[in-house]
């Protein structure tokens, strides 16, 4: 039995992606499909690569940083690709709770000033 191989369409709709952004994450050499001719081919190191990739940009991290994180794996193995991932997903923990402090700060107010004005209408608040 032959291992899974998609073509570029294919990984495109598999993981939802773009063309452009398929051709990107390639240009930039996270990814580096089989090519036969002018057709390129993912088999399963790349479709675990771009499930990563995924999962990463979810999580708000660069692609800097994935890149990074996907060379760790291929050259020093696990336990120096799960420390490099703590210490990412720390940082971008840290980064999200700022994101959420600010958030919640121009929520509340946005909040305040639109309570504000509806008093000055006489709305109820």
């Amino acid at each position: 039995m032959s291992e899974t191989r998609l073509t570029f369409k294919e990984m495109c709709e598999k993981f939802d992606v773009t063309p452009r952004t398929l051709r990107y994450y390639e240009y930039i050499e996270l990814l580096q499909p089989e090519r036969q001719g002018r057709s390129r081919y993912f088999g399963p190191r790349e479709l675990a690569r771009m499930t990563l990739i995924l999962r990463g940009r979810k999580f708000g991290i660069k692609l800097e940083d994935i890149r990074q994180w996907l060379l760790i794996y291929e050259k020093e193995g696990t336990e120096a690709q799960m420390r490099a991932f703590v210490e990412m997903a720390d940082q971008q923990m840290a980064e999200l709770q700022e994101q959420k402090r600010q958030l919640e700060d121009a929520m509340n107010e946005l909040m305040s000033l639109r309570n504000e004005t509806a008093r000055s209408l006489g709305d109820p608040v």
